[in-house]
């Protein structure tokens, strides 16, 4: 029997009314979090770069940082965190349901999402995309020169959907070459095609395992738009606004030059703003019911974003990804945070 649009919209309801549960209005995350004297933050199973766990439970990675942050800025203590690993499919039911506080898991900001499911989006951690990866042999710097390019594209994906209309949209040609997920980087790799599609954070993956990584690069531009978000379930307006405080403070010291290795130095800052986000003045704090110095406990634990950044992802990692969209507003990347005051 053919899926006819009846039958999809009646699929798509029934998706809705799975995701329909809410935390009441009386919620009090924070609350429970302190008797707990735990955070239970929700993260990707194993994503290199954002969330990997070793042999002795040791998660490490972007994500991981943010839970460590969230933990350290509510309990002052940045191992208080229990990492709980999601698949796709049991992630938004974690949060309704209370059995994580915060979902830090590559988790891309739609409306449906958060418009649907009882959730609200509290920060883009990470603005990301689908991309394209080429052998350097190639010879091209961007993917505005990939007409007549052979594109291995998985089939029947929104990414090959994406790719027929970035080439129509600028005016060129390619040569489709649909394979099954899983082959896409054989596929590549054997020189069946010239270019390697997808969301360029599995590109970065997918390069480290390449026989020859060196040899290929990831282009620059993005096709398409993947805001990962933190996420929280509705009915806490504090919860809500506490981590995403904790995210933009963040940013904040980036901007203000304040390091997990000069945090403590600059409480006695003659700079305002510094002394205000570390809490050295002002009572800012109890309005998100922590102490004076959440933000400062949060740098101190991870860093700031750019050292987050640049030790998971960036030129510190394996990974080698550029900051691009992910850098500041004050260096060409759409970052930006409301200042702490």
């Amino acid at each position: 029997m053919s899926f006819r649009p009846r039958h999809f919209f009646l699929f798509a309801l029934a998706v809705l009314l799975a995701f329909a549960t809410v935390l009441p209005a009386s919620a009090d995350v924070l609350a429970t979090v302190k008797q707990r004297k735990s955070l239970l933050c929700g993260v990707d199973p194993g994503l290199v770069g954002f969330a990997t766990v070793d042999d002795q439970k040791h998660w490490s990675g972007f994500d991981a940082d943010y839970c460590r942050a969230i933990a350290a800025a509510v309990l002052g203590d940045a191992g208080a965190v229990t990492f709980v690993p999601l698949t796709a499919r049991e992630r938004f039911k974690a949060v309704q349901s209370g059995a994580v506080d915060v979902l830090v898991r590559n988790t891309e900001w739609t409306m449906a999402r958060d418009t649907a499911f009882g959730l609200t989006f509290v920060g883009v951690t990470y603005y990301g995309g689908q991309g394209f990866m080429v052998h350097k042999g190639l010879g091209v710097g961007s993917a505005l020169q990939l007409s007549g390019a052979k594109v291995c594209v998985e089939r029947g994906s929104d990414t090959e959907v994406a790719v027929a209309s970035y080439f129509k949209k600028h005016g060129m040609s390619y040569v489709p070459v649909a394979v099954d997920g899983d082959s896409q980087r054989s596929a590549y790799e054997r020189g069946l095609c010239d270019v390697f599609t997808g969301d360029t954070i599995d590109l970065y993956e997918q390069r480290l395992l390449l026989a020859a990584p060196d040899d290929s690069i990831v282009l620059p531009e993005l096709i398409t738009k993947e805001p990962f978000g933190l996420l929280v379930a509705n009915g806490d307006q504090r919860w809500q606004a506490i981590v995403h405080w904790v995210h933009f403070a963040l940013l904040d010291a980036e901007e203000l030059g304040i390091s997990a290795a000069n945090v403590d130095a600059l409480r006695a800052s003659d700079d305002s703003d510094v002394r205000q986000l570390l809490g050295a003045d002002g009572s800012l704090g109890k309005a998100l019911g922590l102490d004076a110095g959440w933000a400062a406990n949060a740098i101190k634990a991870v860093g700031n974003y750019g050292e987050m950044f640049d030790r998971d992802l960036g030129k510190g990692s394996r990974l080698q990804i550029p900051r691009g969209l992910n850098a500041l507003w004050t260096d060409g990347g759409i970052q930006f945070a409301p200042p702490v005051r």
